[in-house]
């Protein structure tokens, strides 16, 4: 059997055919994470009362409820601390599975989507809901700021350029900033319409996302986790189409 080295054009090939790779991750992954952080979020806050995706607003919260000496639910105070080590763990689990960039898509997925399916499951059996200052609320919301964190952490470690899926802040900067670019002769910024799309992709998944979440809250109750959790799996399932077309 005779054995050839790849060429220079088989190289460029390879490489072209990871850079667009990456970009198709770069398109639906992102868009997909809003929907679940936004349905996270607001499931989180209607049953839980703590933002499970947006740490500066636990944080905002906590010194209001300090200064009118109000009742804090011991879970905002969690979720700081919770976040930053759900960060430190996603990234201590990458360098255990000793792969970089995309190649960290799929089993972070996989981690998130057990996080969240775990997040159901302990609701349904506890009922957190019941009692949102109580032990099985803050159980059940540090599993959705972990599962929120490694979200979040996913994204910068395989997909740096990605914006953010979880604070809409950021994106709505973006949008209102590509949007004029767009309409001027002399942009400031490069890319104003490839911006404007992937930020307005992000807007409307976050708050279909939410408006979908307070729907499930309504009718599900303690089952509406099952929402993201269904979309999390739906993410594991559309990355492996995905590698699989790339071996195939």
């Amino acid at each position: 059997m005779s054995t050839s080295e790849p060429t220079a054009e088989s190289a460029g090939t390879g490489a072209w055919h990871t850079a667009a790779m990456a970009s198709r991750s770069e398109l639906w992954l992102p868009t997909l994470l809003s929907v679940i952080a936004g349905m996270v979020d607001l499931i989180g806050f209607l049953s839980l009362g703590i933002f499970t995706a947006h740490v500066t607003g636990n944080i905002v919260v906590i010194g209001a409820l300090i200064v009118r000496h109000s009742r804090v639910n011991p879970a905002q105070i969690l979720a700081v601390p919770v976040f930053v080590l759900a960060v430190a763990g996603t990234w201590l689990i990458a360098k255990a599975l000793g792969k970089r960039g995309t190649g960290l898509i799929r089993p972070l997925l996989l981690i998130q989507f057990l996080l969240i399916t775990g997040l159901l499951v302990f609701s349904v059996c506890s009922k957190p809901s019941m009692d949102p200052h109580g032990p099985m609320a803050t159980i059940a919301a540090m599993i959705a700021v972990t599962a929120m964190g490694c979200q979040f952490a996913l994204l910068r470690l395989t997909v740096p350029v990605a914006p953010s899926t979880t604070v809409m802040t950021g994106n709505v900067t973006n949008a209102v900033l590509a949007l004029l670019d767009s309409r001027s002769n002399q942009p400031l910024i490069e890319g104003g319409t490839r911006r404007l799309t992937g930020a307005l992709h992000l807007l409307i998944g976050f708050f279909v996302g939410c408006v979908v979440a307070a729907a499930a809250v309504l009718y599900l109750g303690d089952w509406a986790w099952l929402l993201p959790a269904a979309l999390a799996a739906a993410a594991v399932t559309l990355r492996r189409g995905q590698m699989q077309r790339r071996q195939s």
